[in-house]
């Protein structure tokens, strides 16, 4: 593999669009923070060529998150050009996670390692079921209330590092707020459960960050929020939708609204240095 230019942008993201449901993470991040760097999600590419045409893409972020992208299954030849970089997880089809993981790129004890069903929605076929609460902007729900919830979530379902924690909390709430990615599902002034898209296309997005709080849970307020939120994008010309399910619970959810499962996903998360 060699490291790709600017040049090679073009050919990269066709590459990626032929893979489209499974390159949301690179695509997007690629569309918004670029190849410049500068910020945690700008996005570095190593590629491989076969008879002129790329075969596999390799894709790092500044902040350290490896999405491999490798028909091919060369993962010794991926993990040669980031080997001693300095990582902060893995995302992508299980196939290539697994291949690349097996190479030993870090000794590093794992926070978060699961492999996770993926599913897709064509959204023609979204069902959005009746019930309680509408959505509103994430602004008009408490903020030190769905920072507890972001923070639960993190902590709880990622099994995040307590160190670091709280800032990391703030953040991701500032983010969420600014790009506008995540919605409430309210009743009244009453906030059920959150939904958003961690990832988005012109002609499709990606869930993530679905939560209900505990006391909540089980009476099919995110099944709702989601739906709800996946009909505002096709609105807004969306076509498809795709997410990955962290428990039966949540598969069986969200094959309620219409979607079919497409795959494996794995996502392993390192741990971070105390500090």
């Amino acid at each position: 593999m060699t490291p790709a230019t600017e040049a090679d942008r073009s050919e990269i993201e066709t590459f990626l669009r032929a893979r489209l449901h499974q390159a949301m993470f690179p695509l997007s991040n690629l569309a918004e923070h670029g190849m410049a760097g500068g910020h945690d999600y700008a996005v570095s590419f190593w590629i491989a060529r076969q008879a002129g045409q790329i075969t596999d893409v390799l894709t790092l972020t500044d902040g350290g998150m490896v999405m491999p992208l490798l028909p091919s299954g060369d993962f010794a030849d991926a993990a040669a050009q980031i080997k001693g970089r300095k990582l902060s997880g893995m995302v992508g089809p299980v196939a290539c996670v697994r291949g690349l993981e097996r190479q030993g790129l870090t000794d590093l004890p794992r926070s978060f390692n699961a492999d996770e069903p993926q599913f897709l929605l064509d959204l023609s076929n979204l069902s959005v079921p009746a019930g309680t609460g509408q959505l509103r902007p994430l602004s008009e729900a408490p903020a030190d209330l769905i920072k507890s919830w972001i923070w639960d979530y993190d902590r709880n379902t990622l099994n995040a590092p307590l160190a670091g924690l709280d800032a990391r909390v703030e953040r991701t709430y500032d983010r969420y707020l600014a790009n506008e990615s995540h919605k409430v599902l309210m009743d009244g002034q009453t906030p059920l459960a959150m939904t958003g898209f961690n990832a988005r296309l012109p002609e499709i997005v990606q869930l993530g960050g679905v939560y209900t709080p505990p006391e909540l849970r089980n009476r099919g307020y995110a099944r709702r929020a989601v739906a709800l939120h996946l009909a505002e994008a096709a609105k807004q010309g969306v076509s498809q939708a795709t997410l990955f399910s962290a428990s039966p619970a949540a598969a069986r959810a969200y094959q309620a609204l219409g979607f079919e499962k497409v795959g494996t996903w794995t996502l392993i998360l390192f741990k971070e240095a105390a500090t």
